[in-house]
């Protein structure tokens, strides 16, 4: 069983949307974890946007990435630049992977126009984890 974490910033948005698709996708093939440099919250548009294509993010926690400095991770996947500067050092032999996706939480206009911008980065981290599933996970 593989352990990935996903790493963010806050571990509101980006990292908790590919969480929820890579535990979706590789269900009973790796652990997904995801946490932050810093703890926003969970973000209630990256629920929504999610739960409109059926994967329910909402039990999930904003959590730091000191919680996890036990676990022997395979793989690091950070998901925004902040994150991949930031990350402190812990030892691991993970993969360390790296894609700087747009923050839609910094997003402006209307609501329909902010969760449109939501609805573009859930479809290239959806891409992005599908590739990595195949490229990593076979």
């Amino acid at each position: 069983m593989k352990n990935i974490l996903v790493l963010c910033t806050g571990n509101s948005c980006r990292s908790q949307i590919a969480h929820g698709f890579l535990a979706a996708m590789t269900a009973g093939k790796a652990n997904v974890y995801s946490a932050g440099v810093e703890t926003h919250g969970l973000n209630p548009k990256a629920i929504a946007i999610m739960k409109e294509i059926g994967i329910d993010i909402a039990h999930y926690t904003s959590n730091n990435i000191t919680e996890y400095f036990g676990v022997d991770f395979d793989y690091v996947i950070t998901v925004c630049d902040n994150a991949k500067e930031r990350c402190p050092y812990f030892p691991t032999k993970a993969v360390k992977l790296h894609y700087n996706f747009p923050d839609p939480a910094k997003a402006i206009g209307t609501e329909d126009e902010i969760f449109e911008q939501f609805r573009i980065v859930r479809e290239m981290i959806k891409v992005y984890c599908e590739e990595f599933v195949v490229e990593n996970l076979h």
